[in-house]
């Protein structure tokens, strides 16, 4: 039994994880929560370890929570080309990120969340590593911006497995039938 590997993100519905700046800003803005939604905290439940670009680690650390790093319960893998120093639970890395997928999913843990960004994500998908993907499509359509999906080769067919609107926001599961 190998480690789920799970894409959890949002995207706009014409497919981009950020505006053309970088920004993530469309992400929450006037997105009113009227509905509980408790996808984030089962997510959370079920793995132990993230993976992220250095792009992502700085939105994180910097915009979306400087307070508090909120993975400090996990182990985070930071992939990057200038790796520095590791603390206890982060790890800077400038592995390629299906090689460390590949070592991660043969580990007795729990799941894996690929967080972003676009450049991790692909070679991924590409590679038939992601088990889960779980898309929150937001209502609203950029134009342009830093594309979920960059372009690779080949195709991956998955499975719908569940849909559901809340908070006007549209959750997709999808599983991966390449396995």
């Amino acid at each position: 039994m190998s480690r789920e590997i799970i894409l959890y993100i949002a995207a706009s519905v014409d497919g981009y994880i950020a505006e053309a700046d970088g920004s993530i800003d469309f992400l929450g803005g006037g997105i009113e929560l009227v509905e509980e939604d408790t996808s984030y905290q089962e997510l959370m439940g079920k793995i132990d370890t993230v993976v992220m670009g250095r792009t992502t680690y700085d939105q994180v650390v910097n915009d979306l929570s400087p307070e508090q790093y909120p993975y400090e319960e996990q182990i985070s893998y930071i992939i990057t080309s200038h790796p520095e120093e590791n603390a206890e639970k982060l790890i800077f890395t400038n592995q390629d990120p299906v090689a460390l997928v590949q070592e991660l999913k043969k580990q007795e843990r729990k799941a894996v969340w690929i967080v972003g960004g676009a450049s991790i994500i692909a070679p991924l998908v590409e590679a038939k590593l992601i088990d889960t993907y779980n898309l929150t499509t937001i209502p609203k359509i950029l134009g342009k911006g830093i594309p979920l999906f960059n372009e690779f080769n080949g195709s991956v067919e998955l499975k719908v497995e569940q849909v559901y609107v809340k908070n006007d926001m549209v959750y997709t599961t999808y599983s991966n039938q390449n396995h």
